[in-house]
Parts: C-alpha cells; sequence; structure tokens
C-alpha cells in the first residue's frame, strides 16, 4: 500500500510520477523500497489517469449504498430515510478524504 500511497502524494503535488521520485517518498517514510515493485507501480500507472481514477473510487462506495434505497420498490419510509441517512454519512466521511487530494 505504500508504494501506491507514494503515487498519491507525487500525483498530489503535481510531480511525476516516475520511479526516482516514488523511491524519494517511500525513503523519507522510512520504508524499505523493493526496486521492483517501484518499477511495476511507475510500469502500471503510465497509461492511468490518476486524478479520474480517485474520483471514481471517492463515489463508487457512495453509489453503491445509495442503489439498495433506490431499489426498494415501495418499502417503508422509516427504512428509505435511514437508508438516505446512512449514504448521507458515508458521503460525510469521503469528502474529508477527498481533501486529502486536492
Amino acid at each position: 500500500m505504500e508504494y501506491v500511497y507514494a503515487a498519491m502524494l507525487l500525483h498530489s503535488a503535481e510531480k511525476e510520477i516516475d520511479e526516482d521520485g516514488v523511491n524519494a517518498v517511500l525513503t523519507a517514510a522510512g520504508v524499505d523500497v523493493d526496486g521492483a515493485r517501484v518499477k511495476a507501480l511507475v510500469a502500471s500507472l503510465g497509461s492511468v489517469d490518476i486524478g479520474e481514477a480517485m474520483a471514481t473510487a471517492v463515489a463508487a462506495p457512495v453509489a453503491a449504498s445509495a442503489a439498495p434505497a433506490a431499489s426498494g420498490g415501495g418499502g417503508d419510509e422509516a427504512a428509505a430515510e435511514e437508508a438516505e441517512e446512512e449514504a448521507e454519512d458515508d458521503a460525510a466521511g469521503f469528502e474529508g478524504l477527498g481533501s486529502l487530494f486536492g
């Protein structure tokens, strides 16, 4: 996970995600760096739009929790309100995480 976090940190700082950058972040964090893992990470992120991937990852849990409430099909109003409140609580938690990345 540290390797992915290093890439996300570089992205957030608007730095190029390359082997040297990932190595520097991991070394500064006190992680024993595995060069093969760094190389694989950088290669796999070459064609990924990280900003879009992060936005999709943050939105996916909120959308997934809202789906059962929408498919209830005329159930009890109290249950629908409870599901809506849970979805709002989940969204609030992800708002805080989103602020970490810009």
